[in-house]
């Protein structure tokens, strides 16, 4: 039997579940939908050694985004192939930097922010986040996770956490309006 919903009913209802085409969904917690974004950033790679995303957020808002690519305007990986000196592709920005950069270039502040980043920062990266004031780092994947890096974060006093991505499949073609 289907009793009518109070409107307190269809506030909490509605509030925590959402209709997408046939199923109910439940809603996605803020790390998964910010870890989401920087993996849909990590797209835009042009590196073709790794692809990563990253999305700074302040205050539950999106300041900025930054995903491994090389300069404005310069040759890309995908085009010319990777410029690897030590083991490293010098070819690229890594995302991380990106987003920071984006921020710097455009007056945004960083202090007490939080950055999602599809891998473990790299050293340099680490450092350019501590040093940006950010608070928090969120990563879905270890990826040379470097012991320096980890102590520094430590110093820091910056939070470091693992957040995997949840697999989420959204079949546009069912969204309706």
């Amino acid at each position: 039997m289907n009793l009518p919903l109070t409107d307190m009913d269809k506030h909490h209802y509605t509030k925590k579940k959402r209709m997408v085409g046939v199923g109910v969904v439940e809603r996605i917690s803020w790390n998964q939908y910010f870890m989401a974004q920087s993996h849909l950033l990590a797209l835009r790679s042009t590196c073709t050694r790794l692809t990563v995303g990253a999305t700074i957020v302040r205050d539950k808002r999106i300041i900025a985004g930054g995903y491994n690519g090389s300069i404005a305007d310069g040759d890309h990986c995908i085009d010319k192939g990777c410029y690897v000196i030590d083991n490293h592709c010098v070819r690229t920005i890594h995302a991380e930097m990106n987003a920071l950069l984006q921020c710097a270039k455009f007056g945004v502040p960083t202090s007490e922010a939080e950055i999602y980043v599809t891998h473990f920062p790299c050293l340099q990266c680490c450092k350019a986040i501590i040093q940006a004031g950010i608070k928090t780092v969120y990563y879905a994947m270890d990826y040379k996770n470097h012991p320096y890096a980890i102590e520094l974060f430590e110093q820091a006093n910056v939070k470091v956490e693992k957040v995997e991505l949840k697999e989420t499949v959204i079949d546009f073609g069912k969204i309706t309006q």
